[in-house]
């Protein structure tokens, strides 16, 4: 229901990850095999000519200094403004309002009521259920609309069906408290606290 960018950020995560795996395979390569060590160090050394042949070569007219230092500055600066912009996108989408209606009367104004009012209140209503592991409650803004999302996470046994039919029961009798309709997605997942937690038994 948010912006948040999952693909980017399951591409991020790969590619990171890769990197990290390749420095680590590569640690233990130099520190158990005898052979990589001198290929490393001639490949480094190779490298590193490289770069401080490329690094004299770009050197300001008359001086001593590469103009390459500007484009590695100019360069991180880029990637900063990036990295800014995509932690903005985190979690983008959160509302913290849920119904807003004119009120003509005397004096008249704006009705808000904000969307902490539904999470607190559905999260005391599933609160103690013996047949839940977790919930959470969360508003959302989805084209300029106030929405909420309720995700369950329901002990082994439970039979999800009735679980969101209960669920819609307490969210209908939010609506008719709030006197407006709320688009509500009910999400139910499963985790290893629904794997391996037991419901406690009611005699």
């Amino acid at each position: 229901m948010n912006s948040t960018p999952a693909l980017l950020n399951r591409i991020l995560l790969a590619v990171l990850g890769l990197l990290l795996l390749g420095s680590g395979l590569l640690l233990v390569l130099l520190a158990t095999v005898p052979a990589v060590a001198p290929w490393w160090h001639s490949w480094s050394a190779g490298a590193w000519a490289g770069i401080t042949e490329l690094f004299s070569s770009t050197r300001f007219p008359g001086g001593p200094e590469s103009w390459l230092w500007i484009v590695v500055a100019l360069a991180l600066l880029a990637l900063m403004a990036l990295m800014v912009a995509w932690i903005a996108q985190q979690g983008k989408g959160r509302s913290n309002l849920l119904a807003a209606e004119y009120d003509p009367g005397d004096p008249p104004g704006d009705v808000r009521i904000g969307g902490g009012v539904a999470e607190q209140a559905l999260k005391q209503a599933l609160e103690g259920r013996p047949d839940l592991a977790g919930a959470t409650i969360t508003t959302y803004s989805v084209k300029g609309l106030p929405a909420l999302k309720v995700r369950l996470l329901p002990r082994q046994g439970v039979a999800p069906h009735l679980l969101a039919a209960e669920v819609s029961e307490l969210l209908r009798a939010l609506e008719s408290v709030v006197g407006k309709e709320i688009p509500v997605l009910i999400h139910i997942g499963a985790g290893a606290r629904t794997r391996f937690g037991r419901a406690e038994r009611v005699r």
